[in-house]
Order: structure tokens, then C-alpha cells, then sequence
């Protein structure tokens, strides 16, 4: 071998080192602050709690099989943490239902030690709320997918998935496969262990579906968040409060917990001197008695349509009736409003839930026109705060959502909108509930009834 080709090997040689260890250095800087979760050999730092599930490591791989006769199972890591990223892959048997525990507490005064605290969902049934953020064993659902539809579909059945979780400070964000699936603010638990969850199983032929895990690492430092995307929904359980995304996306309070000064009561000036008030960060009516004075339905200064979006939290008292109407005109011959409403009710306790037809005065329905849809694992006792949503579409469509769940959709104007007025309490007034912009409108029904969070978007 020549001095000249022995020159070239060596400098050609000498190029590939560097290269190789420029393009490690890269990977490792682009990878500085990642800290593996898990081995690949064992488990070391984690420990199971709760249900009997069988965890494993199988070929690299965490493997959690269902068991029967077992409450949800939860292999959960020895360390806490606050603010972090985590990424994680994961592959689901289509059959059954699993989670990413986080920021999540096992305590023995609360529930004998019951894991609770939020939750990033694996689920592979046609409800395809994967990524949604559900609050185990303590509040239920806070963020489900019904208005994310571009995030229901991100989910890949039988296949792995890449599940990322987004928690700094009082915002979560969560993504499947690189598309955000949820957007929560919220301040309950700012620090708690992550485990990785087994559902309980209902039917003999589940026992045995397996859920898997793999490449799970955090990052707790140096915190970059991906960009926001402008049009994801925003639930914000902080409240009386706007986040900087909503009002990046032209949100604003119609209350601030202390100033009711974009509220009057119909056909009236104010709302001072009556069963209205501001209380506690609330604006609340007081329940009607024979010695009280004033009321009336509270309006809006301020007119919203053809196309809004509104946001609010309410607290019902036993036996409680009360509802938020939309698209509201002052009219000489009424003295409440007039037009479509959310209903709100004590369903258990007031007689008018089985009033109407199919259900059509219950709980976040249409009133009199259309029953709403029962959410599923959210609804919160009396007493408690529930949420609202009610969104007016630009070609007519109208969707009413109750703790984040789509209860009622309708069109108005199109036949069936028509055939339903027709038959109903509403009949006789002409163009019901087809004004172009109307005021919003909380309503007085005698009952003592409680709003706050009034957050509205006029226009897309």
C-alpha cells in the first residue's frame, strides 16, 4: 500500500470520527435534560398500587395485563414531580381501556390509599378520546375530545402510539403522535407521581388484553413547550380568569368575580337593590321569598351573534330551576326574555324534568325543543360547580356542551328546527329563536342560583 493511499484511508478515517462524533454531539444537545423512566430490563423505580394487574418487562418493553376481580391497577414511579415533559410510546389491546397517571397522589385518609389525580387517556374504542385528560378518582372527566375532533383522530388502533404530556405550572397540554389533543388550566395538584395504568376489567373474555409501554423518559428542566395551536379549545378551571391563549383567541370575561357592570336586569338599568348581587366571585340570586324585592332576568349589555362562543361555571341549590338563554331581544309586550335556553336544573329534585318530551327539560337540554345527552363520568352533585358551553356556528348550527361534553346539536331554521317549535311551547311566536344577535340572558326562576367564569368570543 502506497504512502499517498495510506495518507487517504487516514484522513478519510479521521473525517468519519469527526463526523460520527459531531453528529453524537448534536444528539446528545438535542437530547441534554431527557432522563429514561425506565431501563428496558426491570422494573427499578416503580412500585405497583392498587388493583392485582400483572406488570412485566418483555423484550425492552413494559407489559401490563389485566386481571380480573381487580380494581384498576397503577404501576407508579418512586419519584414526584412538579413541572415536566413526558414522552412515552404506548400500544393498547383494542378491547381494553388504560392511562398515563400524573401529578397524581396515593394518600391513606383520602380513599385508603386510591390512586386519584389527572389522568392522559389510552383509549381505543369509538369514543376515541385518546389524549383527553380525565381526573381519576376524584372529579371525573375535565377535558374529553368532543371539541377536538382533529385530536380524536390521531389515535392509531393496534399500533403504537407517541403519547407526549406537557405539565408547567397551572397549564397541561397533552399530544398523540404530535397532534394536541388537550389544553387545560388548572391549579388542583402541582406535583404527584406518573404511573401507567391498567383498567379493570368487566367481562371474563377481557382478562388477559395487555396494554404495553416503551421509550419512557421526562424532562424536568429547560422546559419548551411546542407552539400553541390558535384554534385549540381552552378549558380553564381557573376561576374567573382568562388565560394568554384565550384571549389570543378573542375571549373576554363578562365577569371578573367583582365587577357585574356588563350585566343589568331586563328592561332595567342595573342589577343593585334586588336578589341579584355579587358573591364569594360569584353573581347570584337569591332564592324568592315573600318578603324579598326585585329580580328578573339578567341580560347582557352587549348583543352576541350570529356566531359566539360562551363559556360559564353555575351552582345549583336543591330543587333549583334557573337556565342561560341566547339570541335575547328587549321586546315591548314581554317583561323576561324571550328565546332558545340552556336549561338548568335540579333534574332530581324539580318537577319540570318530567315535564315536556323526551327529556327535553332536563339538565343542559333545549328547552322544550331537544333532551340533552347524559356526559359521561363528569356531572357534579348540587352544590357543586358544573360547566356550560354554548356554541353558535356560522351556518346555523348550534351545540350545547355540559362539563365539556356535546349533549345537544340543532340547526336553526332547517326543517327539523321548525317541526320541533311547532310542537312545542313555542309555538305561536313567530321566527322563535332566528334573531341574528341577541343579548345573554341568566334566568330568574325564584331559586337561588349561582354563575361565575362568564368567558365569551364573539365571531370565530
Amino acid at each position: 500500500m502506497s504512502n499517498k493511499y495510506k495518507q487517504f484511508i487516514g484522513a478519510f478515517l479521521a473525517a468519519v470520527f469527526l463526523l460520527s462524533s459531531a453528529s453524537f454531539v448534536a444528539a446528545q444537545k438535542k437530547e441534554k435534560g431527557w432522563v429514561s423512566l425506565f431501563n428496558g430490563k426491570d422494573l427499578t423505580g416503580w412500585k405497583q398500587l392498587n388493583g392485582k394487574a400483572k406488570y412485566e418487562v418483555v423484550n425492552g418493553t413494559i407489559v401490563g395485563t389485566s386481571v380480573a376481580n381487580t380494581p384498576n391497577s397503577f404501576l407508579t414511579t418512586e419519584q414526584e414531580y412538579g413541572d415536566f415533559i413526558f414522552e412515552c410510546e404506548v400500544k393498547v389491546d383494542d378491547k381494553l381501556n388504560s392511562g398515563i397517571q400524573f401529578r397524581s397522589l396515593s394518600k391513606p385518609e383520602y380513599r385508603d390509599g386510591r390512586v386519584h389525580g389527572y389522568q392522559c387517556e389510552i383509549d381505543p374504542s369509538d369514543r376515541a378520546w385518546s389524549g383527553g385528560i380525565y381526573d381519576e378518582a376524584r372529579r371525573g372527566w375535565l377535558y374529553p375530545l368532543d371539541a377536538n375532533p382533529e385530536g380524536r383522530k390521531a389515535f392509531k388502533r393496534n399500533d403504537w402510539n407517541h403519547y407526549r404530556i406537557e405539565a408547567i405550572g397551572n397549564t397541561i397540554r397533552t399530544f398523540v403522535n404530535g397532534v394536541q389533543t388537550a389544553h387545560l388550566i388548572d391549579d388542583m395538584t402541582a406535583k404527584g407521581f406518573i404511573c401507567l395504568q391498567v383498567h379493570s376489567i368487566n367481562k371474563p373474555e377481557l382478562e388477559g388484553t395487555q396494554v404495553m409501554w416503551r421509550n419512557i423518559r421526562i424532562k424536568t428542566t429547560d422546559l419548551q413547550p411546542k407552539p400553541v395551536e390558535k384554534q385549540i379549545h381552552v378549558v380553564n378551571l381557573i376561576p374567573n380568569t382568562l388565560s394568554k391563549e384565550e384571549q389570543q383567541q378573542g375571549f373576554k370575561l363578562l365577569f371578573d368575580g367583582k365587577d357585574a357592570s356588563q350585566w343589568r336586569i331586563y328592561k332595567q338599568n342595573g342589577i343593585t337593590g334586588g336578589r341579584w348581587g355579587v358573591k364569594d366571585g360569584t353573581i347570584t340570586i337569591a332564592k324568592k321569598t315573600e318578603d324579598s324585592k326585585g329580580g328578573g332576568d339578567l341580560i347582557t349589555r352587549e348583543k352576541f351573534g350570529p356566531v359566539f362562543d360562551f363559556k360559564f361555571e353555575f351552582k345549583l341549590t336543591e330543587g333549583a330551576n334557573s337556565g342561560i338563554k341566547y339570541f335575547i331581544e328587549e321586546l315591548p309586550d314581554k317583561n323576561s326574555g324571550f328565546g332558545p335556553e340552556y336549561q338548568i336544573l335540579d333534574d332530581e329534585k324539580h318537577p319540570d324534568a318530567k315535564n315536556g318530551a323526551a327529556g327535553n327539560r332536563t339538565l343542559a337540554s333545549l328547552y322544550d325543543l331537544i333532551g340533552a345527552e347524559k356526559p359521561r363520568n363528569s356531572l357534579k352533585p348540587i352544590g357543586e360547580w358544573n360547566s356550560g358551553r354554548i356554541v353558535s356556528l356560522p351556518d346555523g348550527t348550534v351545540q350545547h356542551y355540559l362539563n365539556e361534553q356535546k349533549v345537544v346539536e340543532y340547526k336553526r331554521g332547517d326543517a327539523i328546527w321548525k317541526a320541533l317549535v311547532a310542537r312545542s311551547k313555542f309555538k305561536d311566536a313567530s321566527d322563535f329563536g332566528m334573531a341574528v344577535s341577541g343579548h345573554l340572558l341568566l334566568q330568574d326562576h325564584s331559586d337561588e342560583v349561582s354563575f361565575r367564569s362568564l368567558r365569551v368570543k364573539q365571531g370565530l
